[in-house]
């Protein structure tokens, strides 16, 4: 009898932490629930251009995959399904600007907007099937938590709460009051729900009650995700310090300070193997050990690094300000690929089947892989 519970609840936790998504499938912007931004799909060293969509509209957005077709949205608050061939499947107007990525669950398609609606889509279709109002904008994406039966889209707003509705019909199940902007996506990982805002406070959620677990008061705005690996929590915040939060201990096991002038954190860390990467607003792209925070490597770029690093098992790929998308090698930092993409990269890419995918802040979608 114990076999079979200690079985069950292994099943339970593989739900509620994303590991169910296929390697083929991109349905949250960081790949996982977990935003951990990593990937068993290998990249080439040297992909191509294989075709690229304008818009015509700036973005700020990151893509998502899933079947076969690449949801985005841009400043217009077009809401787009591109297929993997290049050709827009369908458009959506929401009315105002889309920061947010979208996220796919199930047969829809969720994406927050600047006018504070979480919109549900159906992903064949282009239509509206529910809308969900809060008070403020929402520019981080939705997330997913599964326990069997049970779902939950949660997602953050600057309306001081987290929110979590109904997938199917957008009901409010709960919601939870911070003391300022929640601006980030939050992570779901083993049976918690884990999430930053700008009153610096690192909150354990229970998704089923909205009840908080635990909480961790850094101090300092907390602008973007944390990444979860292995019950370790690896966030950044506005000053850019780096930390590596312990959550069954209830401490912070590492906290990387700036030793001189550094830039903001802006982005999600990138957690794999015992290597985590960040990239800063001092230009640089940083690989931490995972276990103890040692500085492995950092490389530096022409510009702003303020989206999120993917990494493959044996590479990183990132976007940069400097109009630069790059592939580094994940144990020694060195570059083995650039493009121009000839505008601002702050999106973060979207990895499956050895192909990529990633915007440019001028509102291209490119695609890149083998010939």
């Amino acid at each position: 009898m114990k076999k079979v519970l200690f079985i069950s609840y292994l099943i339970y936790i593989c739900q509620l932490s994303g590991a169910q998504v296929p390697d083929n499938n991109w349905n949250v912007f960081r790949g996982k629930s977990d935003l951990s931004g990593s990937t068993k799909s290998e990249i080439a060293d040297s992909p191509v251009l294989l075709w690229n969509v304008a818009t015509g509209v700036r973005t700020k957005s990151s893509p998502v995959l899933n079947d076969g077709v690449i949801y985005f949205g841009n400043e217009k608050g077009t809401l787009y399904a591109t297929g993997t061939d290049g050709n827009t499947r369908w458009k959506y107007e929401t009315g105002s600007p889309i920061e947010a990525p979208p996220m796919i669950f199930s047969d829809k398609v969720y994406v927050g907007s600047s006018d504070g609606v979480l919109r549900a889509v159906n992903k064949l279709t282009g239509k509206l099937a529910w809308s969900y109002h809060t008070d403020n904008q929402i520019t981080g994406s939705a997330n997913v938590w599964v326990a069997g039966k049970l779902a939950g889209i949660i997602f953050g707003s600057y309306d001081y709460y987290l929110h979590c509705a109904d997938p199917e019909t957008g009901k409010p199940l709960w919601r939870l009051e911070t003391m300022n902007y929640v601006n980030g996506t939050p992570a779901v990982a083993n049976n918690r729900i884990i999430f930053g805002g700008c009153d610096g406070i690192m909150r354990v959620v229970d998704p089923r009650t909205g009840t908080e677990r635990d909480t961790f008061d850094i101090g300092v705005y907390i602008a973007a995700s944390p990444a979860v690996m292995n019950d370790r929590v690896y966030f950044g915040d506005y000053d850019g310090s780096f930390y590596c939060l312990d959550i069954m201990a209830g401490r912070i096991a590492w906290q990387m300070i700036p030793e001189t002038i550094t830039g903001s954190i802006l982005g999600i860390p990138a957690a794999g193997s015992n290597s985590v990467v960040i990239g800063n607003e001092d230009k640089h792209l940083y690989c931490y050990n995972a276990t103890d925070g040692r500085t492995v490597w950092k490389y530096r770029t022409n510009g702003r690094v303020v989206g999120s690093a993917v990494v493959t098992p044996s590479k990183v790929l990132f976007g940069s300000m400097d109009g630069n998308v790059y592939i580094l090698e994940l144990v020694r930092g060195k570059k083995i690929w650039s493009f121009n993409a000839g505008a601002p990269v702050s999106s973060s890419p979207a990895v499956s089947q050895g192909k990529f995918y990633i915007l440019t802040e001028d509102g291209r979608l490119l695609a890149f892989g083998n010939r």
